[in-house]
């Protein structure tokens, strides 16, 4: 008799348990958060619902369970009865779990509804992935940028002490207006990436030739973090997403700064065709570039990865020919990891980029490059003849320059 007042006050605890864990962990830093959007705060109810229902599932279930187990145990002497079908039971245990499927069902599909609904937006933004770093585009404002993780190489390595925002911090943040509904057109330059910020709770996958929709109406201004949520790649946990919420005046007034700068970015490459830099201006933003662009595959050293990424250190691209060594940079290299430049750096910053490699680890060309040769080069492209050198450089050395990559 004692053991089974023992068994039966283990039981009512684990049923006291039971009932009260939904509130406690509802609460609690392990569980879903309600984020900063409508959609997320009709996420997190559906969340806390189905957790709900789960929760007197199990208490029926066990309790039926642990039940019929002290009231038929062996020892009280129950013998089990012999039966083989019930109807009634069969229709009872089928109709139910239908029930609460449609009870379920029918928030969930509202709720699905909502977040796949992009119309009457207020602003578009076309999010292209890529490895390993993020592009941003707002449509019919001519502002764009990409956006490259900022945690030093010192903290990766472990030399530093790790910031609080350690692998989830950028140069270039997305910046949002609240209160305005904002459409996602997302894609992918590459591989399949995935745009994923809990707090809004968007997570929408990037697939190159494919564009994907979403959306979010912030509530709250703030910086909201996130990351790419697909294996994309070596450098996969690299690839955070930070997002900074302005009232909409404070948007307005980045707007429109954003739009000065580029203005004057445009005329500053301009400017930099007519400009000659020396072999230490050119080395010193090199090596800027090539850390925030190239070092990620072909490591700071120059020496790649074996087997992955070619090294640069010693490698006939970059004692070769410098128009193969261009060539490879401003268009990439097809079925590879090597992306097209063009797009994302400057001819300047290229031209810089080319430089340092030439002339880095070891490699001591003495070649100076300038964002006029870079440009001449793309304008030789663009009017259909491969580039040539003058001391007569072929398309079979350009060409073998590129297998090295």
């Amino acid at each position: 008799m004692k053991r089974l007042l023992v068994r039966l006050a283990w039981f009512l605890n684990g049923l006291v348990v039971l009932l009260v864990s939904p509130l406690v962990y509802a609460s609690r830093e392990y569980n879903m958060t309600k984020g900063v959007t409508e959609i997320s705060g009709q996420v997190y109810e559906l969340h806390m619902l189905i957790f709900y229902i789960c929760c007197a599932i199990a208490f029926v279930v066990f309790g039926v369970m642990f039940y019929s187990i002290l009231r038929h145990r062996k020892s009280k002497g129950a013998v089990a009865a012999h039966f083989h079908e019930s109807t009634k039971v069969e229709i009872l245990w089928t109709i139910i779990p239908i029930i609460i499927l449609i009870a379920m069902a029918i928030p969930a599909t509202k709720t699905l509804i909502a977040m796949e609904d992009t119309t009457q937006s207020d602003l578009t933004i076309k999010i292209t992935g890529s490895q390993w770093k993020w592009h941003y585009s707002y449509f019919g404002e001519d502002v764009e940028f990409f956006s490259l993780l900022a945690t030093s190489d010192k903290e990766i390595e472990g030399i530093e002490v790790k910031g609080a925002h350690y692998l989830l911090e950028v140069d270039k943040p997305l910046v949002l207006p609240v209160d305005r509904k904002v459409r996602f057109l997302m894609t992918s330059d590459d591989v399949i990436h995935s745009w994923w910020v809990p707090a809004f709770a968007v997570k929408k996958d990037t697939i190159p030739g494919f564009i994907n929709e979403a959306w979010t109406k912030i509530d709250q201004p703030g910086v909201y973090r996130g990351q790419c949520a697909e294996l994309c790649g070596r450098a996969h946990g690299f690839m955070p997403i930070v997002v900074h919420a302005m009232e909409e005046d404070d948007f307005d007034a980045w707007l429109t700064e954003q739009k000065a700068l580029a203005l004057a970015e445009q005329q500053a490459a301009k400017d930099a065709l007519d400009a000659s830099l020396s072999l230490e201006e050119l080395t010193a933003l090199g090596q800027e570039v090539y850390k925030t662009r190239c070092a990620v595959c072909h490591q700071v050293s120059g020496e790649g990865i074996p087997g992955a990424f070619p090294a640069i250190k010693g490698s006939p691209v970059a004692l070769g020919d410098v128009d193969a060594h261009i060539d490879i940079i401003v268009y990439g290299r097809g079925g590879t990891a090597m992306q097209a430049f063009d797009n994302q750096l400057t001819e300047k910053e290229i031209a810089a980029v080319v430089t340092y490699q030439r002339n880095a680890w070891g490699n001591d060309t003495g070649d100076l490059v300038q964002a006029a040769d870079v440009n001449a080069y793309k304008a030789k492209q663009a009017g259909g003849g491969q580039a040539v050198d003058q001391q007569g450089s072929s398309d079979e050395a350009q060409n073998k320059a590129k297998e090295q990559l």
